[in-house]
């Protein structure tokens, strides 16, 4: 590595850490005076109102941090990577924006889902689309697919990633965690394994901005995030996966957990002929506080199964390992949700809105 590569890591996480970490007390003030704080209810932990701003620091702290990563002397190795930035950029703060007009007025799950699809509309318009895949089987890459088949998948991955960060955000501390975990681990691979140190430049802005604001919002929490935070940071980190390549494994590996808790939820929900957006405490870390267990013991075994799987996918370059990998977590997060399920019953809940 390079002395100025070295300088440029350095710059971008000192300015994200730095920015994050002074806009959280401000956006915690912030929220308390024009009225954006989540108040307690049935299924949330806090027992009293607190700031839900959080996402200004995340927002500004990524934002400034990648606009002046361009300006760093690093070797750019992709001619679209600032249509692609663009895109990121312009997605991010139209999510943002959004996000914090939810949590002022709390908007319905329809309105969410139409902003979320409208977002990643924008970032295929700036090229972030995911074309082929690498055959784990074969370690050869499938044929492109067609424009619609491009389009439709790369929405679907999108849209996926900003509910499941957006679910996640239930315990002090999680969602940030979790994300600051999977940007670390998709910038040493892009950094250290694809030698793409401008794109890697982006992730590392990422990971200073969500440890920037994770001692605030740690438990106890001072500030959340809200949605404004969570729907940014699912849209990043699913951009994230797609620009420079060969990301999605690790991506995949990092938030296995939290994914498949999302597609339990929705099944679970659907066979029992409930909404599949209306909020509960079925998902696997209240299950767990039911359990018995503290928040920062789920918090922290969160951290510690996510970088398990994310470290996984680093020390092995064989797709078809990391294909085996993927059916094992699958295999030991579909036992535990089998024994969650059978000794934490939930009660009906009615009146919870939609999950958020």
């Amino acid at each position: 590595m390079s002395q100025d590569h070295a300088l440029s890591f350095i710059v971008v996480f000192a300015l994200s850490f730095g920015m994050s970490a002074l806009f959280t007390p401000v956006a915690r003030r912030l929220g308390v005076r024009w009225g954006i704080v989540d108040r307690p209810r049935s299924r949330h932990q806090h027992d009293r109102p607190t700031s839900k701003f959080g996402g200004l620091a995340l927002y500004v702290a990524f934002t400034t941090a990648a606009v002046v990563a361009q300006f760093l002397p690093v070797v750019r190795t992709d001619d679209k990577e600032i249509i692609r930035l663009i895109g990121l950029l312009l997605g991010g703060a139209f999510l943002f924006v959004f996000g914090l007009l939810d949590d002022k007025y709390e908007f319905g799950a329809l309105p969410q889902y139409i902003a979320q699809l409208l977002a990643a509309a924008v970032a295929v318009v700036f090229l972030i689309f995911i074309e082929q895949f690498n055959n784990p089987l074969t370690g050869q890459l499938t044929p492109e697919w067609p424009y619609v088949v491009t389009v439709t998948i790369t929405l679907f991955w999108l849209g996926l990633m900003m509910n499941t960060v957006n679910w996640l955000d239930g315990l002090d501390g999680l969602a940030a965690g979790v994300c600051a975990v999977a940007a670390l681990m998709i910038f040493i691979h892009a950094a250290f394994r694809l030698d793409q140190v401008s794109v890697s430049l982006l992730p590392l802005a990422l990971l200073g901005a969500a440890l920037g604001f994770l001692p605030y919002n740690f438990h106890p929490a001072r500030v959340f995030m809200g949605s404004n935070g969570a729907l940014f940071l699912g849209y990043t980190l699913g951009v994230l996966g797609i620009i420079g390549g060969a990301k999605m494994a690790t991506i995949l590996l990092v938030m296995g957990l939290p994914l498949l808790d999302v597609v339990w939820q929705i099944v679970r929900r659907v066979s029992a002929g409930a909404n599949p957006t209306q909020g509960d405490r079925g998902h696997v870390h209240y299950r767990l506080l039911a359990l018995g267990l503290s928040q920062r013991q789920i918090v922290l075994g969160y951290y510690l199964f996510c970088t398990l799987f994310g470290a996984i996918a680093l020390v092995t370059a064989s797709r078809l390992f990391k294909l085996i990998a993927l059916l094992v977590m699958g295999a030991v997060i579909g036992a535990g949700f089998l024994v969650l399920s059978r000794r934490t019953p939930l009660d009906p809940a009615p009146g919870e809105g939609p999950e958020a």
